[in-house]
């Protein structure tokens, strides 16, 4: 075999290796959460909550999950709650939830894993609303 056909299976098989990132969903500890895809999933106690920002909190550590804005969608967890959450690491190192699954099996949707989130926009781009931003509807 010549040099270069082994050379060039061997970037193929690093390639490959590598592959493209899937959304799938891999349980992690909060201590070893890193860059993911989407399709992390964590879980972990809720040890304190401000609006729907809580800390969730497991054996290794604890991280921020952001369940989108209030104006939105209200997910009333609580303190001591025990909680799955699937979502990805955001850009300022919190937890951007997708979902989070409770205790009982109850699955509170947040948002699609792909495209950016429904409230994108601000206030004005509530459920049901027309257009984009705070351009006027046409008559």
């Amino acid at each position: 075999m010549n040099k270069r056909f082994l050379l060039g299976l061997a970037i193929a098989a690093s390639v490959s290796a590598l592959g493209i990132p899937t959304i799938a969903r891999s349980q992690i500890r909060i201590g070893d959460l890193q860059q993911r895809p989407p399709g992390t999933t964590i879980s972990g106690k809720v040890t304190s909550v401000v609006g729907n920002d809580f800390i969730l909190e497991d054996e290794s550590g604890q991280i921020i999950v952001d369940a989108g804005p209030q104006w939105w969608q209200q997910i009333n967890i609580s303190p001591g709650e025990q909680v799955t959450v699937n979502g990805e690491l955001g850009r300022g190192g919190e937890f951007d939830a997708f979902s989070i699954t409770r205790a009982n099996g109850t699955v509170i949707q947040i948002r699609p894993a792909q495209g950016p989130p429904p409230w994108a926009g601000g206030p004005n781009r509530a459920p049901g609303a027309r257009g984009r931003g705070n351009a006027p509807a046409r008559n």
